[in-house]
C-alpha cells in the first residue's frame, strides 16, 4: 500500500528556507532578524514534532513534490530512521539560535546578516537530506549543505578563511560529483528506481548485478559522501575550524558531518541493504576500514592543543562509529550506530558551545591556557565535563548507550579486533578529554587570569550549552525515545 501524502514534508522543508528569506530582509533590526531565525527554528520543531506520532505507530509518511521519469522522482518521505536526524537538527537548530546570538554580539562579529542566513539555508538542506524519499532528492539537498556552508566557514574574509572554504568545497562537491552522480546514474540504470527501500533487508538492486559492480558502487558511496568525514577525505573537517563557534558547532553536530554520515548509513541500509552487504561480505571490512579513522582521529586528537581542533579530530573519530554499527550488520550494532546520531550530536554540540563560550569570557583558544578557569566558570566546565563523558561513554550519559550497543553488536557479529578498537578509542577518548576537565577545575591559575577575575560567557550562551548537557544525560538515563526509532529501522518489514 502506497504511503500517504502528508504536506507537512513539505512544510517542514520550507520552514528555514522561509526562514532565510525573512533573515534577509530584516538584515537592517538585529532583534527582529533573530526573532525570524527563532520563528522559523520553532516553526520547523512544531512541524518535525506534528510527524512524531504516525512515525511511531509504524507508518511511513509520503510527499512527491514533482515527478521526472517513472522511478525518479523529486520527493518527500518520514521514516523512523528520518526522525532520528530531524528531530535532532530541528531541536539543535532552535537552541543554537540562542547561543549565536550571544556570540555573534559578544564578539561583534560582521555580517550577521549573511551568518544568519546561510544557517537557515544549511537547516534547509540538512533537513531536505533527513526527509529524502529517494537518492535524486538526497544529493540535490546534500549539495545545497556543501554550498550554503561555504559563506560560513569563509566568515571572517581573511586569507585563511577563504583557503579553509576552498578546501571545504573542494572535497565535497568533488566527492558528490565524481563518485555519487556516476553512481546514482548507474544504480537508476540497473534498478529503474532510486526511491529508498521500506525494507533495510532487500535494497534495490536487482539480482542480477555483477557482485564487482555491486562493490564498486558501494565504494562510491561510502567515499562519495565524503561529509562523513571518513579517512582519507577528512582534512576538510578540521580545516573548516577556522569559522566562528556556532558555525562549528553546526557543522559538527546538526548540519555538514550529519548529513554525511546520516546520507552514508541511509543508502547503506535502504539502496544496497543488509543481505546483500552480507552476502558480499561488505560489512566486517567496512567496519575495519572505518576503525582506521576511529583510532587514527583520536591519536591526532591527543596530540592537538587548540581547544577545537582537537574537538575537530574528535568528531572525525566519532563520526565513524556510526557507520561502523551499521557495518557490523547485527541488529544491535545497527541500534547502537544510529542512536548515535543523536547521542553524539546533543554532547559534541555541548563541547563546541562550551568551548565558544571560553573564547568569548577570556579570549583563549588552547587548552594549555585554561588551567584554573573551571573555577571560575563552573558551569561551562562542567557542562564539558558531562559532555566529555559522554564522548568517552561513560554512564550515565548519551555515549554510554551508544558505545554498550556498539559492543554487544561486535560480540554478536564475532569480532573481536571490533572489541578492540572500540576499547582502544574509548581509553584514547578518556585521554584528550579528562585532561582539559582536570586542569580546568584543579590546576593553578595563572596570575593573568586571576588579576582579571573571568567569569561566565552571557546568559544566552551559558544556557544553551547546561540545556544541551541536561538533554545528554536525560537521554542517557531515558535512551527510549531515540532508540525505538533506531529498533524501527531494523524492524521494519516489505511493504
Amino acid at each position: 500500500m502506497d504511503a500517504p501524502e502528508d504536506i507537512r514534508l513539505l512544510l517542514a522543508i520550507l520552514a528555514p528556507l522561509l526562514g532565510a528569506g525573512l533573515v534577509m530582509a530584516t538584515g537592517r533590526h538585529p532583534n527582529v532578524r533573530e526573532a525570524c531565525s527563532f520563528v522559523a527554528a520553532l516553526a520547523l520543531c512544531i512541524v518535525t514534532a506534528s510527524l512524531l506520532p504516525a512515525v511511531q505507530a509504524g507508518r511511513m509518511l509520503h510527499y512527491t513534490v514533482f515527478e521526472l521519469l517513472p522511478g525518479l522522482s523529486f520527493s518527500l518521505r518520514a521514516d523512523a530512521l528520518s526522525m532520528i536526524f530531524a528531530v535532532v537538527a530541528s531541536l539543535l537548530w532552535l537552541i543554537t539560535v540562542f547561543y549565536s546570538a550571544g556570540y555573534m554580539r559578544g564578539l561583534q562579529e560582521h555580517a550577521q546578516t549573511r551568518f544568519n542566513t546561510c544557517f537557515a539555508l544549511a537547516l534547509f538542506g540538512a533537513i531536505g537530506c533527513a526527509f529524502a524519499d529517494n537518492l535524486l532528492t538526497l544529493y540535490l539537498f546534500y549539495e545545497i549543505v556543501s554550498v550554503c556552508t561555504y559563506p560560513l566557514v569563509a566568515h571572517h574574509q581573511d586569507e585563511e578563511g577563504y583557503e579553509s572554504g576552498k578546501k571545504y568545497l573542494t572535497y565535497l562537491t568533488t566527492a558528490a560529483k565524481g563518485l555519487i552522480l556516476p553512481a546514482m546514474v548507474l544504480i537508476y540504470v540497473l534498478s529503474g528506481t532510486l526511491d529508498f527501500a521500506t525494507n533495510v533487508h532487500t535494497g534495490i538492486l536487482p539480482a542480477g548485478v555483477h557482485n564487482g559492480v555491486v562493490t564498486v558502487l558501494y565504494i562510491c558511496c561510502i567515499f562519495g559522501f565524503a561529509k562523513n568525514g571518513v579517512m582519507p577525505l577528512h582534512n576538510w573537517l578540521p580545516s573548516a575550524m577556522v569559522a566562528p563557534t556556532p558555525v562549528s558547532a553546526l557543522l559538527h553536530a546538526v548540519a555538514v558531518v550529519k548529513v554525511g554520515v546520516f546520507s552514508t548509513v541511509r543508502v547503506m541500509l535502504h539502496v544496497f541493504g543488509v543481505d546483500l552487504m552480507d552476502r558480499l561480505h561488505l560489512g566486517l571490512p567496512t567496519a575495519y576500514f572505518v576503525s582506521i579513522t576511529i583510532l587514527v582521529g583520536s591519536i591526532v586528537a591527543l596530540s592537538k592543543d587548540n581547544l577545537k581542533a582537537r574537538l575537530a579530530y574528535s568528531t572525525v573519530s566519532q563520526l565513524s562509529y556510526i557507520i561502523l554499527g551499521v557495518a557490523l550488520l547485527t541488529p544491535t550494532g545497527i541500534e547502537g550506530g544510529l542512536v548515535h546520531i543523536a547521542n553524539h550530536a546533543f554532547s559534541k554540540i555541548t563541547l563546541f558551545f562550551c568551548a565558544g563560550a571560553i573564547y568569548v569570557a577570556t579570549h583563549k583558544k588552547n587548552i594549555s591556557e585554561l588551567s584554573g578557569l573551571g573555577r571560575a566558570m563552573p558551569w561551562t566546565f562542567g557542562a564539558f565535563a558531562i559532555a566529555s563523558l559522554s564522548m568517552i561513554g561513560a554512564p550515565p550519559v548519551a555515549g554510554f548507550i551508544s558505545k554498550l550497543y556498539l559492543l554487544v553488536g561486535a560480540l554478536d557479529a564475532k569480532s573481536i579486533g571490533i572489541l578492540v578498537v572500540l576499547v582502544t578509542s574509548t581509553l584514547l577518548n578518556a585521554a584528550y578529554f579528562v585532561p582539559v576537565v582536570y586542569h580546568g577545575f584543579f590546576g593553578e591559575i595563572s596570575a593573568e587570569d586571576a588579576h582579571h577575575h573571568h567569569k561566565e560567557a552571557p546568559l544566552a550562551m551559558v544556557a544553551p550549552l547546561c540545556l544541551t548537557a541536561a538533554i545528554s544525560v536525560l537521554i542517557g538515563l531515558y535512551p527510549d525515545f531515540f532508540m525505538s526509532f533506531a529498533q524501527a529501522v531494523v524492524q521494519a518489514a516489505s511493504k
